[in-house]
């Protein structure tokens, strides 16, 4: 069966200016880095020469699948194969075509090179083994497991200039309020020349931000700051040096005001986080809801106490009753007591705004670290429908830390609303004009952090379209304080988070993220997942009915597993066919004497459910929509290693990416980081970082043009190959110092104090010269 790959020649992301490209691709290198060449050493290419230390089974063989889709070659491409090679696909590895392999299938070199961190997407805290290797004339080991306590270093000035200064003109300062004592210069020219660095040349020289948002924010601290700066003559004959901004399309000025935000929302002010610091912040909600709670959760245990002296005690004295009925009758009695005792809560849920999970609405999994605001703006502009912040600490956001929240910013394009085609399925009354792209993640292992955080976003984010309480993080640090993952053995007081949460938060809708189980062939999400829609043991003293929760999104690995299996969709259909029959059939609950108030319900009385696990393509998505009937899948590692899997998703095939075009992603992200983080020595610095972080996921990317086989696999992993040309080839390197140099094409040289350790030590081995 052979089918053709659809190439998508136009940039989907063209950037207002462009690099200016040279005519052809090995001069993209040249031109960028004219002081250094990739060496042998350097390069993706030559790493391969010492994969022979990686473990392989080259004896595990697997037939290929009559339903998987052969590329063949164009006539000018025709090559001799070996006909065994043609009909075989390795298990777990790439199938990669025989011409752009660097060792031939057969040979001792023929090994999958990579060992992925796939933890990091996570900022999974485990240790791995790792090997040592002695000895003269041998080859040094490569370095396995992950690097710990990483250091990035500092970009700094090496005096910074007063914020006095930054955005004055430098005859008409601002007070500096530390006066002599300050430590930062005062003198504008002296900093220009003596402690600032040389201005970048990328971009054309022009600063992004002056040029998207008409003001540069940073002022003299940029690092394109001859694009946005002149010298005039006051009317004395002296020489002042001024920050010029751009004229808008009614040809005046942009004023400072109106580049406040660079389309940045929910940005709270440092006068809130003092307050939350300070404890001023009032959560009234959050408080009666908890003391409410505190009395209603002693109740369950009272029962069971009677419960227990009744069966510890002398057998009934009826000897006409059995016993089987007179439990019963004390069960019932029970039951009815406890009603008779049954206090309200202070209130009630407010009417949530209506959501919506799709087919057309592909989501972009809360990703740590990669899951930034400028990451998140590229996916939603190839694709992405719904989005989630990197997941935050509940404690800290209480407590008013300005690096968790600025975890909460979004992108304007975060705020309009996600596709919607469909009627099928919708939820009464849902208005898609109301709706939003960007959702919160929180954690937390106490329900009244989790309350008191609700309430607070609900009251200094007002652009969120829900909040999602993350219940399958794996990582140590967080299972270890019983939040994450940990959840999943602690249902009772999950259900119980929800349940508050949903309280407090007003018409935010609250959704749910779970795995599996914590550990292997132990999976307890389908009792979760029951217990969240109709409500555990206990539910008669919340009012009845299930949690209220709005959605549920599955991974399909238990913590223990991590990465090491593909995730199971089977698992998730189980529990896709659990919701639809809540959907259809609504809460039949067998006890109906008191009904759950429509209130404490999910909107609609619908609950989404969204599989997440292994979704590199197209096909992939389709196949679990169809097969699991999930609502809408969740991606993750596949977004990060092609963000193009949204625009795939849209169109319906593959797109072979060309490396120019690849490259112009990498160019609209720094473009976006810049914007996001600023255009001064820091901002640059910290661009810098992030785009390293994602380079050590985008490098995992095999173009699909140079498969033998489809559909990619995410696990599968790719023997040493050398790309269509050169810049494909560096940019499917795992050395950590091509990601680097890729860096550099946009931001120029890093600062001489700025280090960068990849999160897996396998990226940044070295090797011991032989003899």
């Amino acid at each position: 069966m052979t089918q053709e790959i659809k190439v998508n020649s136009s940039n989907p992301l063209e950037p207002d200016t462009s690099l200016k490209a040279p005519t052809n691709v090995q001069d993209v290198d040249t031109e960028a880095h004219p002081q250094s060449t990739i060496f042998a050493v350097d390069s993706a290419v030559t790493k391969a020469e010492k994969i022979e230390r990686h473990a392989g089974n080259d004896d595990e063989f697997q037939e290929s699948p009559t339903k998987r889709i052969k590329i063949h070659p164009s006539s000018t491409e025709e090559v001799d194969r070996d006909p065994l090679i043609k009909s075989e696909r390795r298990k777990g590895v790439a199938p990669i075509k025989s011409e752009f392999l660097v060792y031939p299938p057969g040979t001792v070199h023929y090994r999958s090179t990579a060992v992925h961190n796939d933890d990091a997407a996570e900022g999974a805290a485990h240790e791995q083994s790792q090997r040592d290797s002695s000895g003269r004339g041998k080859r040094k080991e490569k370095s396995r497991g992950q690097n710990f306590s990483r250091n990035f270093g500092s970009s700094r000035d090496e005096v910074g200039l007063c914020a006095s200064r930054m955005t004055r003109p430098e005859f008409s300062p601002d007070e500096c309020r530390y006066g002599e004592r300050c430590r930062f210069e005062h003198d504008l020219r002296k900093y220009l020349r003596d402690w600032k660095r040389v201005d970048l040349t990328t971009f054309g020289g022009i600063c992004p931000i002056w040029q998207t948002q008409g003001r540069c924010s940073v002022g003299w601290k940029c690092r394109f700051v001859g694009s946005h700066m002149e010298e005039r003559v006051t009317d004395d004959g002296k020489k002042e040096l001024i920050l010029t901004a751009k004229p808008d399309s009614n040809g005046l000025l942009v004023t400072e005001d109106a580049t406040t935000s660079i389309g940045t929302l929910n940005a709270v002010t440092t006068q809130a986080k003092n307050d939350l610091m300070k404890r001023k912040l009032e959560t009234p909600k959050a408080d009666a809801y908890i003391t409410w709670l505190d009395t209603q959760i002693q109740k369950p245990g009272e029962q069971r106490d009677r419960q227990s002296n009744r069966n510890d005690g002398e057998p009934s004295n009826d000897g006409d009753v059995p016993m089987g009925e007179a439990n019963a009758d004390d069960h019932q009695q029970a039951k009815e007591d406890d009603r008779a005792r049954y206090i309200s809560p202070p209130f009630l849920p407010s009417e949530k705004r209506k959501i919506y999970f799709g087919p057309e609405t592909p989501v972009l999994a809360p990703l740590t670290t990669q899951g930034n605001l400028p990451f998140r703006r590229l996916c939603v502009g190839l694709g992405a429908q719904l989005t989630y912040s990197e997941m935050a600490m509940s404690l800290p956001l209480i407590q008013g830390q300005k690096s968790e929240w600025a975890l909460m910013r979004a992108h304007r394009t975060e705020a309009t609303s996600p596709a919607f085609d469909s009627q099928a399925g919708v939820a009464a009354d849902y208005d898609n004009n109301r709706d939003l792209k960007f959702g919160a993640q929180i954690s937390a292992n106490k329900p009244w952090q989790a309350l008191k955080t609700a309430e607070i976003l609900t009251k200094l984010c007002p652009h969120l379209r829900l909040i999602d309480l993350n219940c399958g993080c794996p990582i140590d640090l967080v299972y270890r304080t019983g939040a994450g993952s940990a959840l999943l053995d602690s249902q009772s007081k999950l259900e119980k988070m929800i349940r508050g949460m949903n309280a407090v938060s007003g018409e935010v809708p609250i959704t749910a993220k779970i795995r599996m189980g914590t550990a292997n062939n132990k999976p307890n999400a389908l009792k979760l997942v029951e217990r969240l829609v109709y409500g555990g043991a206990d539910a008669d003293i919340y009012g009845g009915g299930g949690s209220g929760v709005a959605a549920i999104t599955l991974h399909g690995r238990s913590r223990q597993q991590r990465y090491t299996k593909s995730a199971d969709w089977s698992y998730i259909a189980d529990c896709a066919a659990l919701i639809k029959r809540f959907n259809e059939k609504g809460d039949n609950l067998a006890d109906t004497a008191r009904e759950p108030d429509p209130r404490t319900q999910p909107v609609g009385k619908k609950v989404y459910f969204v599989g997440n696990g292994d979704c590199y393509s197209h096909v992939d998505y389709q196949q679990h929509l169809e097969e699991a009937r999930v609502d809408s899948v969740m991606v993750a590692r596949g977004a990060l290693i092609k963000p193009w899997i949204f625009e795939e998703i849209q169109k319906g095939y593959y797109i072979d990416k060309s490396a120019t075009e690849r490259l112009a992603l990498v160019e609209q992200f720094v473009r976006y980081g810049l914007e996001c983080w600023g255009s001064d020595e820091i901002g640059v610095g910290t661009t810098r970082r992030f785009l390293l972080e994602w380079l050590s996921f985008a490098y995992r990317y095999v173009p699909v043009g140079i498969l033998e086989y489809l559909p990619p696999n995410l696990q599968d992993r790719p023997p040493a190959w050398k790309g269509r040309n050169d810049l494909e080839t560096l940019l499917g390197s795992d050395n950590y110092r091509d990601w680097i140099k890729i860096s550099e094409m946009f931001l120029g040289p890093a600062h001489k104090d700025f280090r960068f350790e990849p999160k897996h030590k396998s990226n940044s081995y070295e090797i011991e010269a032989e003899g």
